[in-house]
């Protein structure tokens, strides 16, 4: 079936699977580390909480029908396996069904995480995995040539993608339309990493020349996705190339990497030759044809949503995440705060009391710690807290919880963070957070103070909180 499958795409499978299945196992080994404090049995919202109230049609997920954090563990664990062994190609040893079967099982696994992850799980990367790694599934191994329809479909995704995320910021903030918006986005974006100082202080007609590039980048490039080869191959590493620009100017979990992974399946790697394969079964044409269909039809809304004035990024329109919508900074901060949490172990929170700062490992804290590199491995509380600084709203459901932990000394939740300032069997009498005013120094003030960061004073965020007192049977 020639119509059905273009073999000279083989090796741009073989390298997307291999990268899709390295981008699984960063997810995998994120869940496995740090749900315990988030979402597990003592977590700040706990998993046992959400399934009583969200029924199985709303969030399929396993944890439905049983949960304990042993159990959590060992499914996101065994889903790091899976991946490893994807990695390594073990769906290229099986026949086709069993290849599948395997591919299927990492995102069944994602999918039953995301769905009881609530707010930590909340960002449009967790979607557009599992929108990939659902269409991964039927892209076959070494037994067929890769189905022409599913790589219209991976192209559809990457092209939803940039073009939604140009739509929703030429909608949003005017600094888009006049290419002002880098002035302020590498001092104020979620996460900065250890360029981004650097990339703040370029000159600004730069600044200008790099809105107007992600313009052309995001909306007039993806078109060419559509268009014969070789355009289509350079539209996609032109992509590619975008990509890493933004690797290298801020921490994005795996947003830019599973955005890298969607434009490597576009390419037709020079050095490819059309391979010779045993005839497709017609099984499996049946089966890929009735799940595109599918896919077409449910990317009516996503379509509606990307042309609509009213536009909405990153927002899933079923429990599965077949089909979503994509886009990101839509708006961007002029002024960038943190909250900054503090203990003391003195026994009244008064003016001579001593404060000790907790540090995180990602978010801005000490002025003179230099931001680190961590994408694609994601550090959801260090993201939540950017959040929590926009607004208190954003934090109201966890933020409380995080400061009960703190003031019990959890080890799950003191895990998360990049130091404590108290020793394990002695916690803080009481926590208070404040908000604060962060810029980038100057090159004069980093030379003078060897600090990337200076900060000033805003105001309260939560006045000194000691923990309840242990209640007493009678």
């Amino acid at each position: 079936m020639d119509w059905f499958t273009a073999s000279e795409y083989g090796l741009s499978r073989l390298v997307f699977q291999r990268a899709l299945a390295g981008v699984y196992l960063v997810a995998f080994l994120t869940a496995a580390l740090q749900f315990r404090a988030l979402i597990g049995e003592r977590g700040m919202l706990p998993v046992p909480r959400f399934t009583e109230r969200v029924p199985f049609r709303a969030a399929p997920s396993v944890f439905h029908l049983h949960y304990s954090d042993r159990f959590f563990a060992l499914w996101a664990w065994s889903g790091a396996v899976v991946s490893v062994a994807l990695l390594a190609g073990a769906d290229s040893l099986l026949p086709l069904w069993a290849g599948m079967l395997l591919w299927l099982a990492p995102w069944l696994m994602y999918l039953s995480i995301v769905n009881v992850g609530q707010t930590w799980y909340a960002f449009g990367w967790e979607s557009l995995l599992l929108e990939v790694g659902f269409l991964a599934v039927f892209l076959g191994n070494d037994e067929v040539g890769p189905p022409v329809v599913v790589l219209f479909l991976l192209r559809w995704i990457l092209f939803r993608v940039e073009f939604g995320a140009g739509l929703i910021k030429l909608r949003g903030d005017s600094c888009w339309r006049d290419l002002t918006c880098l002035y302020h986005h590498h001092q104020t974006q979620p996460m900065p990493g250890p360029l981004s100082w650097f990339f703040h202080h370029l000159p600004k007609p730069l600044h200008r020349a790099e809105a107007a590039a992600n313009h052309l980048t995001q909306l007039v490039v993806p078109v060419l996705l559509f268009t014969p080869q070789p355009i289509a191959s350079v539209a996609a590493a032109l992509m590619v190339v975008t990509q890493l620009w933004l690797v290298l100017s801020g921490n994005f979990s795996w947003l830019n990497w599973i955005t890298v992974v969607l434009a490597l399946s576009a390419i037709r790697f020079p050095s490819e030759a059309p391979t010779t394969v045993p005839g497709t079964p017609l099984w499996y044409v049946v089966v890929v044809l009735a799940v595109a269909a599918l896919l077409v039809f449910l990317s009516y809304r996503p379509v509606v949503n990307m042309v609509s004035r009213r536009q909405v990024m990153n927002r899933s329109f079923d429990p599965l995440h077949l089909v979503n919508t994509y886009g990101a900074f839509g708006s961007v901060s002029r002024v960038r705060y943190e909250v900054v949490i503090e203990g003391t172990a003195d026994p009244a929170p008064d003016a001579d009391a001593r404060w000790r700062e907790y540090e995180f490992k990602g978010k801005p804290g000490d002025p003179r710690r230099w931001p680190r590199q961590f994408a694609p491995y994601h550090l959801r509380l260090d993201w939540l807290m950017w959040f929590a600084a926009l607004s208190p709203g954003y934090a109201a459901p966890w933020f409380g919880g995080l400061v009960e932990r703190l003031l019990d000394n959890d080890p799950d939740t003191l895990r998360l963070l990049r130091r404590s300032p108290f020793p394990p069997d002695e916690p803080p009498r009481f926590v208070r957070a404040r908000l604060f005013r962060y810029r980038y120094t100057t090159w004069r003030e980093l030379r003078e103070t060897g600090a990337c960061w200076e900060r000033t004073y805003v105001r309260e965020f939560l006045p000194p909180t000691r923990s309840a007192p242990p209640r007493h049977s009678r």
